[in-house]
């Protein structure tokens, strides 16, 4: 008798615990009796004549405090969906059809999908399709509907977390103003959750549009009580009101954002108005911190 098969694959950006979850998949399957087989990078795996290879528990021994994915992943490709904060692209009916025969042949009628929520409008075009498919929820934004926590967010929020407390220590040294920019194009969450685990003075995310005005008040009320150091956070996505977000066009998927942090660290007029001197004058470079 042969034994049922499932498939499984990671798609999208890495972050930590893919590999954990590769790891509890193979080993409930094993207690199951079923065989599992692992599609490398992404979804293009499944393209023909398929890109796999059985993974048994052995295979996933020790895995699970290394980073990435043993299975590889993209966000490029063929079953790119998509393409932007709420837009959708269809994936073609001829390269679904294609994923579908391949998973015909292996005998695989089940397939699990770890990814965010682009691997997610993958997967239901899959579904739609006749594919069966299981999502799992995994982005360090946290930022799928109806979840309430995907699997490395918390690590990303430790990374920021760390960051702030080792730059708080040279901010008040030198009296600096300090900006750290993270992850977060369309969900402010990790700068949120991070910046006040971090003890941030000021967040900038997405959700909301920011007012130099604001933080220059911040600032100086800071300034005023003697502490002349302050810390802000901001997301990749955040962008001033009636302004834009930084971001780079790009052909293939979502664009890339990044560089907001040096607007607002280069921003003189946020000093300027609270009568105080640009600590990056001199040839000293402001403290933007970014994943990119």
């Amino acid at each position: 008798m042969n034994k049922p098969r499932i498939g499984v694959l990671t798609s999208g950006g890495d972050c930590p615990g893919l590999n954990a979850v590769l790891r509890g998949v193979v080993l409930a399957a094993e207690k199951l009796g079923w065989e599992v087989f692992g599609f490398l990078d992404g979804f293009e795996g499944l393209l023909p004549p398929g890109n796999y290879k059985l993974l048994q528990r052995r295979d996933t021994a020790g895995i699970m405090p290394r980073g990435g994915t043993i299975l590889g992943t993209t966000n490029r490709g063929h079953f790119v969906a998509k393409i932007g904060a709420g837009e959708r692209a269809d994936v073609a009916d001829q390269v679904i059809a294609d994923a579908r025969e391949v998973l015909k042949s292996l005998r695989v009628d089940r397939l699990i999908v770890v990814g965010g929520d682009g691997s997610m409008a993958t997967a239901q075009q899959l579904q739609n399709a006749g594919i069966n498919c299981i999502g799992v929820p995994k982005t360090i934004d946290n930022d799928l509907e109806a979840t309430a926590m995907t699997f490395g967010f918390d690590s990303a929020v430790n990374s920021v977390m760390d960051a702030l407390d080792r730059l708080h220590t040279t901010a008040t040294s030198h009296k600096r103003v300090m900006v750290l920019e993270v992850m977060g194009r369309h969900a402010g969450w990790i700068a949120l959750h991070g910046g006040i685990a971090g003890g941030a003075h000021i967040i900038l995310i997405p959700e909301i549009p920011f007012d130099y005005d604001k933080i220059v008040a911040a600032i100086q009320a800071r300034a005023d009580r003697g502490q002349p150091s302050a810390i802000v956070v901001v997301a990749e996505g955040a962008r001033p009101r009636d302004g834009q977000v930084v971001m780079r066009p790009s052909e293939e998927g979502e664009d890339r954002f990044g560089g907001i942090g040096n607007v607002v660290a280069r921003s003189s007029a946020i000093f300027r108005e609270a009568g105080r001197r640009p600590p990056w004058t001199g040839s000293w470079v402001p403290a933007s911190a970014s994943k990119r």
